[in-house]
């Protein structure tokens, strides 16, 4: 299903099972973006069972002339302030060359609407301090940085040193 958007020729769908190597392609140019290429072990079959199969995450690509030029994977999560999920943008990417002509703009616009449609409580995300273009772009969407936050992770060695503990 393709929805409408109120940019003439851009539409926006959900991404179905056969857009596995595209959302891969999309992922490792991002991560380059970001200079994190090293980081990307995803591969198409992990991103089938997660996405399609275990229905983990959601991604929506935008389509310019019917050609893919951004995407965004989100995820529901739990706010138990508001007794409500909420969603959380994990990957929102748009091709260099398409920048600046307003996707990004409706990409968060339909992820805004489509909290309120499920009843969800806020959107939120994380960008990267250096990411001075992407923090503008945020906050002239009205967001707010949440700078008393600090984001820990538990990864690779240290998260199978963690699991372990439980059975300790």
């Amino acid at each position: 299903m393709l929805i409408e958007t109120n940019i003439d020729d851009l539409k926006l769908r959900f991404a179905e099972i056969q857009d596995a190597p595209l959302i891969l392609e999309f992922i490792k140019e991002l991560a380059d973006y970001e200079k994190m290429s090293n980081d990307v072990v995803a591969t198409e079959g992990n991103l089938v069972e997660s996405l399609f199969e275990r229905k983990m995450a959601e991604v929506i690509i935008a389509e310019y002339n019917n050609k893919p030029v951004a995407f965004a994977l989100f995820f529901h999560n739990y706010s138990t302030f508001l007794g409500r999920p909420g969603i959380y943008l994990e990957d929102l990417y748009v091709k260099p060359e398409m920048r600046g002509k307003g996707i990004g703009k409706v990409i968060l616009s339909y992820l805004a609407k489509l909290c309120i449609d499920r009843g969800c409580g806020r959107l939120e995300w994380w960008c990267l301090d250096w990411n001075q273009s992407s923090i503008e772009f945020y906050k002239k969407m009205g967001a707010v940085p949440m700078d008393e936050w600090t984001v820990y992770r538990v990864f690779d060695d240290e998260l199978d040193k963690l699991a372990m503990k439980f059975s300790e």
